[in-house]
This record gives C-alpha cells, structure tokens and sequence, in this order.
C-alpha cells in the first residue's frame, strides 16, 4: 500500500498526474507498456489478469489503463465518461440520457455489458448486468485497467469480452479535499434540424447557451495509529448534474425523419396536443385525428394543419442530461495484526436519483385497453359541431354516448417526472500475508454486494376517473360530473377536452392529485467468498535451468451466491404486466495457474515465459460443470523488443434471472396476432379485415397448411396471441480468445514504448432473448428451423390455448436461449514518449488507439454472418467505428509547478449500414431506404486542453476545456426508428452537449 502523502503527489499535483503514463507505472520498468501493476506495501506487485503475486511480471495479454492523471486532466463527474473514451469500450450515457435507468454499466468490444467483468481491486462489484459503477466516486480511483479479451480462467464467468479493474486509493493519513465544476457552452447553431423544426412551426435554440452544469466534491481522510500498523480511512462524495432538456439543442429540437431518398427532413409530431386531440371511433370520421380548433370557435380540424397548439413536439422536454444527484460515502481499513496476517476491509455505499421529464397529459385509452372512452351525446361542452362529428344523429339527445379518444396535453400543468432511485452497498473483509520464509502468499476475502434499482412511472390516471370526468351534464346553467349528481363520485371534476389550451388546475389535480406511478423494484445480491495460495516454486529449487526466477502458481477457490429479487406493486402491473419473484443460484469454483520462466537473461534471449491457467466450474442451475483455460507466451529475444501471445478458452452461464426465465415456464395471452390470419385495416379500424400481410409461402415456414391460409378462425381473441414464456434449454456461451503482439522498449530512444496487439474473440452458442414477433419474422423470411421451432400450432393451425391449461401446443415461444455466434476482432496500438526538455521541463505523450476489423454476428448456422464494423443501421445497431483513438501531449515545468495538456481524439466515419456492400454480409437495402442526402456519419475530431498549477505546495488548480472547438454532434435522421432508442437525432461515441468548461481544485491537509 501506498502512503498517503504519496498518494496525495501522484493524484492530486496535475503535473505529476499527466507525467504518469497511461499504460503502465512508469516506476516498474519491466511491465511498462505490457501490464498493470499496483505495488504494495510488502513490495510485491498486483497484476490485472493473474492471481499470482510476484515481482517483475508481465502480462502476456494486452491491458489499457486509464490512471487518476486522465480522470483528473478530463474533469469527469462520472466514471463512466472516463472509461467511454478509451477506443476498446462501445459508448453509451447509462447515467445522463433518457432512455436508461440511471446506472452506469460499461461494455467492451461491442459484445454486450453481460459479458463485461467489471472490478473493485480484483474482487467482483456485484451480480453482473446489474452492476451501477456510480459506486466508485472518481477522486478515488488510482487507475482503471483494461484487460479485453477472455479472461475467465482468472476472473470466473462472465469476463468474455475483458475484464475492468478499479483500483482505489486507500490508507490515507490526513485530509484531502477534491472539487470539480463543469458546465457546457455551446453555439446552437442553424442546421437541416432547425429548417424541418421552422417548417413545423417548433422554436429552435439559437446563440450561446452555458447549460448543464455538473458539480463533484469530495472529502477523504485517515490515519495510522499504533506505530502505523493500522490505518483507518474514509469519504464522503457527492455528485450533481443539471437538467439540459432535447429542445436546449437546435440540433435535438424535434425528432427528424424521412420518408423517402429525396425527402427533406421532417420533425416527428405528437398525437397529444395542446389544443386537445379528439379521434371519433364512430360515425363517418371514425379514425381521423382531429384537433380542437386553437381559434377557440368549437369545430374540430385535422391535427398538424397550420395553427399553433394544432402539432406538438413529442419530445420537447425529454432530457438530453438527466438531472440527477448522487452521494457516495465508505470507509478502509488495514490492520497488521502480525508480521504474516494482515486484515483488511472496505465498505462502499451510494445513493442516486435521477428522473426523465414529461409533458403532463392524458393517456390514450387504447394504454389501458381497447374499450374508448365515451362522451355523453348532450354534453355542454360540446358545441353543434362538435356533436354532429362525434355523435351524428345522436348530436344533443340525452342518454347517447358516443366513443372516441382524447389525447390532451396540459402544457400549462407542471411537468411530470419518470423518477429512477438507485442504491446499494458493497462490503468487503479479509486477511493476506505471506508465511514460511516468504515464500507464500495467501489472501482469503468474502464481499457481499446489494443493489436497489427503484423505477417509478409518472402518474395515471385511471381509465373511469378520465371517462367519468367526460360524462357531464348541465345543473343550472354549471357543466357538472353525472357522477357527481347520482353520487357516485362527489369529486368529479369535468372535462372540457373540446376547448383548446385547458389550463384547469382542479380538473389536473383530480385526474392525478390521488394518482401515483407504478414503481418496480429490482434488488440483485451477490456473495463472494474467494480464497488464494500463490507460491514461488524457486525457492525450493523448482526453475528452469536457464532461468533465474522459479516456477510460480496460485491455487484457489472461489463460492458465490447470486440472489435477484423483483418487486412490482399492482398499479405498475396494470400498466406493464410483470410479477414478483426471488430467484437464487449458486456457482462452485477451483481453479490453478502457473507462470513458467524458461529463459532469463541470457545472451541470446532476455526472457522466455509459459504462463497457464484453468479454471472448473459447477452452476447449480446446470446440469453440467465446465472448465475454462489459459495459455500464454513472453519471448525477448533483447530488451529492447518482447512478443507476446495468449489463447483463452472464456465461458460465461446464464445469469440467475436468465437462468430462471428459462427454467421457470408459464404461458400468458401474448402481444402478436398470427401473422396468416386476415388482419384489422388501419385505414378503417372497424371494417372488413384485410388479407395477411405475410404470403401463403412464408404462413408454411410456421406449420401452417396451405388450406387454412386466410382462414378467420385464425384470429386469436383480442390478436392477441398465446405465448410460452421460457422452456429453452440453457448452456454457457464460449469465447475463445487470441491475441498476438510486441512491445518495442528501444534503448538507444530512451522513455518510448510501443505496442501492437492482434486480437480476435470469437463467441459461440451465444446467450439472446428471443421475442415472438421476431421469431414469427424471422422463420416467415427464412424458414429456419432455429426461429421456426418456438412457433408450435394447435392441430387446427391457431397459436392461441388458454394459458391456464399450460398447453403443449398453440403457442410462440419467448425468452432467453442460446443463439449462434458473434465475433470481435481488431488491432490495438500504444504508445508512450517521454522526454527531457532540459531548463523548460519535460514533454510526455501518450497514445491509445484501436483498429477494428470485424463486429460479426450470425443468428443461426444457416444465416449470413454480417460484419458492422464501421456501419451504424437497422442491422448493425449502433457499432463500432474500424478506428479510433486518443492522443495526450503534455508540458511539464520543471518541478512540476504547472502543466499545459492537449488531447487529440479521433472517431472514423460510420456509413449508413444501408451503404454496405454484399462483401459484409449486411443484408441488402431496398432502394427505398436509400438516404443520400445523410448517407451516415464522417470522421470526427475534437480537442481538449487542460491546463493546472500549484497555488501553494498543498493547493492545486486545474482549468480545462473539452470539445474546445465546440463541434456539433453529427446529425442523424431515423435514429430512433433504427436502433430503437431516441438519441436526440444522433448517436453515442460523440460529444452530445457542445464544449464543456472545467474548473478544479484538489486541498491537502
């Protein structure tokens, strides 16, 4: 362990932070540039990707490491921003952006964050795919490292595509204080975006704007007690970020789409409208959307047809930076109980509320169902017009009703808020040590993680509440609530839908004042108890005979207890379906590694190193265990020069919920219509049905005989058909991983490292969620025997049985199952050069980049494997681009007063995957989906500098500037309708918000 006064001058001094590489601690020559090491305080040295402890390792795998230098000089509030810029990680906003629920996950490689491991100082952070590394407050993190690749024979399952390891500052002694403040000033300039918005009739932002501020402070402090045998530390952190809503950007003031190759861009327009949507569902309008006339003269007209309050902006006050606030607080201690047993303990804890804002309105009734409200036929409310359209003949007579929907949007009522609260603790206790003469070490740990992630809808109102308030009647002269004159709602409050711009704050407060969202509670647990031996085998005489080191091994074991828990009260049931439940799983490990030095200085070979690994799992929910393994190679021939390779065999299980999901079977009346059944026209809702949209050739991929093609008996009530939810046999994905590569550490350029690493992760038998609609699309268009066989007909062609008789036929299926296959290859490059300036200081550069050659996915063995590497669609979602990189350049002064820092990043072009040749294997694009005037996404660079000196030996300041040239993110049209997910007209990998301005200050006390 490191000092704290150490600690203070690597961590907090700017200087020294952006002298400290960005690969390797510059102090331990012979892992610069090949791994990760943190020093303790025996003096051996912990390496990311090898439980054995011992000096002058290497690591035959590549690993990146982020260190405190770069999460200071970028000012990030979150980790999550540090780690997006590294070329290696597929980007996303977990934290900030709408469509998340407010943790932040991290994902390697494009392969999905379940197969990402993610680390507190070698031990796991919680139960995968649930893990919020919100839990790490920024001012403690040393360094992060990357390990990419398979990594499971040392880490266990789920470290497929690589594994991040946060390595916190510990074991302080006095008080440091830490505080960032950073906002976005940006230039909303005119773009296609603000020309489709002008034609809408939506205001754009334009100018300058200093928006979305962000503030991080933090307080650590400790001290040794009894002759600095025991140290006992703590934090406290507390992290804000400000509202910046869509509309705050002009290139996010409206959704934009297309409809054709040549089409100008179009805002996407709401349905719920100030003035009042009213859609008849009778009568010869029945299905037109009309709208309130803003005029105020009581006639309906089309909706989007001119005049203000007529079209709306679905998504105005949809947030681009999720207001959030979070505290983090926890505690370490070390305890030297002898001179072989050492205790220690970690206690982390957060808490972060984050929420999305909405547009107060009422909801369709096609949410609650598919009966429409009704509007009593002598409405007051109602004028001649009104009531002619909605009622016909009916218009004014007592006692008719008449169906139809009201979609109002209160734009005078306060927001509403989609509310996420996410807490949770991670404990963690053990003793280590070394024992007979040294020559052993051993660490035995237990760490229980607990998380709470609380979701919580905005208020509804209630399907007869909105009707009742519709059913009004004329009491002397005063439109009052039916309901309120026969008694059975005193509280009624009417309605006035058919008046433009409703503003009632006692019709708001009684539609929702007793109101309250659904909330869904999910509570992952994870238990870890991990026990490890490692030994230096030399010591007994066990070593290569050209070697100086001996034979190194750890032995080990490993019990874990997975535990998540679903909780969800009876109004989010209503509105979402779902049920309570616990489900638990357990997993049993061993596991062994060696590291065999063949050869060590000698002329021919300055070193020579076999390292292996194995690792045997049993999964109590499997019926079989599973083993997975390590090879890897270190040869120098000189100093100068190492080469480097490793093969890993890496296996991830079905997590405990996916696991349960596909044990536990149930079936439910699903959310298809057959797709060979005559289906409803949307043109006329309430007519004749229409023939299928699916041809009789596509209706026998599903088992459907050719005589029933058509047939109304097809029809599953309500089209909604049955669906059998789990019942795929379950098996572990395997990845095996290579990777092939070379250090260059030339002696006569003194301070350069560089290195080049070849990697390919191939994953098979790849764990999905299979949906019944793409199932049923899937075996229509292919005829695939591995999409075809969740569709099972009843002997009279249906796909509907009650689900109460757990039917063996009559069903789609859905849930989790094994897939085919993915793969992920590419290069990695880095570099590190630093050199002497003589009485002006020093220049230090690093770099970091990665070429990627194939993001590979193929559905099943008969399918075509396509490639996305560099395209962005439909088929590709949102990728990764075939290259990217950072590169830091900073000036030193000589002792290290003060630093200037420059930081280049760069992102390749991402055509539209709709441009990719056949080569790729993306399917072909009907010329229809064709976009040339945005045919994707080009190249993009931007700039940062960072600047920071010492006020005084124990004050330092830091300025800095991201994105200093305030470049706009790209803009791209149908983002939404492409990868599902609203991005404010682009996607992630780019800076959203413009030019982010940051101030600093670190105290040392």
């Amino acid at each position: 362990m490191k000092k704290f006064n150490a600690l203070l001058l690597s961590s907090t001094c700017f200087a020294v932070l952006l002298a400290a590489p960005a690969m390797a601690q510059e102090t331990v020559p012979d892992t610069a540039g090949s791994s990760a090491t943190d020093a303790r305080d025996d003096g051996t040295l912990v390496v990311t990707g090898t439980r054995i402890v011992r000096l002058n390792n290497r690591s035959a795998a590549p690993i990146v490491t982020t260190t405190a230098a770069e999460i200071a000089a970028q000012g990030a509030t979150t980790i999550e921003e540090v780690v997006n810029r590294l070329p290696q990680v597929q980007v996303n906003s977990e934290q900030n952006f709408s469509d998340s629920e407010g943790r932040q996950r991290i994902k390697l490689r494009s392969l999905g964050y379940e197969r990402t491991l993610m680390l507190i100082d070698g031990m796991r952070i919680g139960l995968p795919n649930t893990v919020d590394v919100g839990i790490i407050p920024n001012a403690l993190v040393e360094r992060v490292d990357v390990l990419t690749g398979g990594a499971s024979a040392v880490y266990g399952s789920d470290a497929v595509a690589g594994v991040l390891n946060f390595i916190l500052k510990k074991n302080f002694n006095g008080i440091h204080i830490n505080g960032n403040y950073s906002f976005f000033n940006h230039n909303n300039r005119s773009s296609a975006v603000t020309e489709a918005a002008q034609r809408a009739g939506f205001n754009s932002a334009s100018g300058m704007s200093n928006d979305g501020g962000r503030a991080d402070v933090s307080l650590a402090a400790g001290t040794n007690l009894f002759d600095n045998r025991v140290n006992i530390s703590a934090f406290v952190n507390y992290r804000q970020s400000s509202l910046v809503r869509l509309r705050d950007r002009a290139n996010a003031v409206c959704e934009v789409v297309t409809t054709s190759n040549t089409s100008p861009l179009s805002c996407s327009r709401a349905t719920y409208t100030p003035a009042g949507t009213i859609i008849p569902r009778a009568g010869a309008s029945s299905g037109t959307t009309l709208v309130n006339n803003p005029n105020g003269n009581g006639t309906f007209i089309p909706i989007n047809s001119g005049p203000v309050g007529a079209s709306a902006n679905p998504y105005d006050d949809w947030a681009f930076q999720r207001a959030f606030n979070r505290v983090n607080a926890g505690g370490f201690l070390t305890a030297q109980l002898t001179d072989h047993v050492e205790l220690y303990g970690n206690a982390l804890w957060y808490r972060d509320k984050s929420y999305n804002t909405m547009l107060n309105r009422t909801y369709s009734y096609s949410v609650y169902g598919n009966t429409p409200y009704q509007v009593n036929c002598d409405n007051p409310f109602l004028s001649a017009s009104q009531a002619q359209t909605l009622c016909g003949a009916n218009a004014g007579v007592a006692g008719q009703y008449a169906p139809l929907d009201v979609r109002y949007r209160f734009d005078s009522m306060p927001l509403v808020r989609q509310q996420f609260i996410n807490s949770g603790y991670r404990v963690v206790a053990g003793l280590r040590g070394r024992v007979l003469d040294n020559v052993w070490s051993y660490d035995v740990a237990g760490m229980l993680s607990r998380a709470q992630l609380d979701t919580i809808d905005v208020p509804a109102a209630e399907f007869a509440t909105v009707n009742r308030s519709l059913d009004v009647v004329n009491v002397n002269g005063r439109p009052t609530c039916r309901s309120v004159v026969n008694g059975t709602d005193r509280n009624c409050v009417p309605f006035n839908a058919f008046a433009p711009f409703n503003n009632d704050a006692a019709l708001n407060s009684y539609l929702y004042g007793n109101a309250s969202g659904g909330i869904s509670t999910r509570i992952p647990r994870l238990l870890q108890f991990i026990g490890t031996v490692s030994g230096d085998l030399g010591k007994y005489g066990i070593a290569s005979p050209l070697a100086e080191q001996g034979i190194a091994i750890a032995l080990g074991g490993e019990y874990r207890e997975e535990m998540e828990r679903t909780v969800v009260n009876a109004i989010y049931q209503q509105n979402n379906g779902g049920t309570n439940q616990r489900v638990t799983q357990n997993i049993l490990e061993a596991y062994a590694e060696i590291q065999v030095p063949l050869v060590e200085n000698k002329p021919w070979t300055k070193l020579l190193q076999l390292n292996g690994g194995y690792r045997l799992s049993k999964y109590n929910r499997l019926d079989n265990k599973f083993g997975t393994w390590k090879i890897e190679g270190i040869w120098s021939p000189v100093e100068d020069i190492s080469f480097r390779a490793s093969f890993n065999k890496a296996q991830a299980a079905p997590g405990v919920g996916t696991a349960a999901s596909a044990s536990n079977i149930f079936w439910n009346q699903g959310f298809y219509a057959d797709p060979c059944a005559p289906r409803i026209d949307a043109a006329n809702p309430g007519g004749p049905r229409i023939a299928p949209a699916a041809t009789q050739q596509q209706c026998a991929n599903t088992g459907l005989p050719a005589n029933l093609y058509n047939s109304p008996t097809l029809i599953c009530p309500d089209d909604r058909c049955s669906v059998r939810e789990g019942g795929f046999n379950l098996t572990p994905e395997t990845a095996y991983t290579k990777t092939f590569g070379v250090v260059f550490r030339p002696r006569f350029v003194r301070g350069l490292t560089v290195s080049v690493d070849r990697w390919l992760i191939d994953l098979k038998d790849q764990l999905d969620f299979l949906q019944p609609q793409n199932l049923i699309n899937d075996c229509l268009t292919t005829g695939n025997e591995y999409f075809c066989r969740a569709i099972v007909r009843n002997a009279d062609g249906t796909l509907y049985s009650s689900p109460a008789t757990r039917p063996a036929t009559g069903w789609v299926a859905r849930g989790p199952a094994n897939g085919y296959r993915s793969q992920s290859h590419g290069w990695d490059f880095q570099g590190q050069y630093d050199v002497g300036m003589g009485s002006v200081g020093r220049l230090e550069m690093i770099f970091n980049g990665t070429l990627m050659t194939r993001v590979a996915s193929q559905a099943s063995p008969t399918a075509t494997s396509r490639n996305c590497v560099g395209y962005w669609g439909n088929s590709c979602g949102e990728s990764m681009p075939k290259w990217a990189h950072q590169m830091r350049a900073t000036w030193v002064l000589p002792e290290r007063i003060a630093s200037v820092s420059v930081n280049w990043r760069h992102r390749a072009g991402m055509p539209l995957d709709v441009y990719a040749p056949a080569s790729t294997g993306i399917p072909t694009a009907a010329p229809s989906q064709l976009r040339d005037q945005f045919p994707g996404i080009k190249a993009y660079d931007w700039f940062d500098l960072a600047l920071s000196f010492d006020v005084t030996k124990r004050m330092t300041f830091r300025l800095a500037a991201n994105n200093i040239f305030d470049r706009d993110p790209p803009i791209v049209p149908d983002s939404r309708s492409r990868i599902g997910l609203l991005r404010g007209n682009t996607i992630m990998g780019y800076d959203l918000l413009g030019r982010q301005i940051v101030a600093g200050v670190s105290l040392r006390m």
